[in-house]
């Protein structure tokens, strides 16, 4: 384990007292909190975070399993702001709480949160990390290319 992954006090970066390790990642995007929402339910959004599915009902209690080996269920669904579901890949001894939230206070500024917690080990962690820092590199770029696209 590389000296980056302790904290000042000695302590892994990630570790909580009470639920594994957890991580977070987020990002602002120059679109609006109805675009960044929109985007992240679609077809195109759901299979750059879940993965493939043919159809699914963002509702409270819903389930999905995805050809990718990912499944889970909504706990929360508030539209426009927040998604928080269990979050299990398959070869996975327990699932995860993703929690995912979506800020703004600005018209054409939106931030995109991804927060997983009960992860099991301090690579699982990293694992995830760059996991959600890909899907929120590809949402910059799919999402700028319709910004860039209704400037022409």
């Amino acid at each position: 384990m590389s000296n980056k992954q302790y904290s000042e006090s000695g302590k892994i970066v990630g570790q909580t007292a009470s639920v594994g390790y957890q991580v977070g990642v987020r990002r602002t995007f120059p679109i609006s909190q109805e675009e960044a929402w929109a985007f992240l339910t679609s077809t195109e959004g759901l299979k750059l975070w879940l993965g493939s599915l043919s159809f699914l009902n963002l509702h409270k209690g819903e389930t999905f399993t995805t050809p990718e080996g990912i499944s889970g269920e909504f706990r929360v669904v508030k539209p426009f702001q927040q998604l928080r579901l269990k979050w299990e890949k398959n070869e996975w001894e327990k699932p995860s709480t993703l929690q995912i939230r979506v800020l703004s206070d600005k018209p054409d500024k939106t931030t995109i949160s991804f927060h997983q917690e009960n992860l099991d080990h301090p690579n699982t962690r990293e694992q995830m990390k760059l996991y959600w820092e890909d899907v929120l590199m590809t949402i910059r770029l799919k999402t700028s290319d319709s910004v860039n696209d209704e400037r022409k």
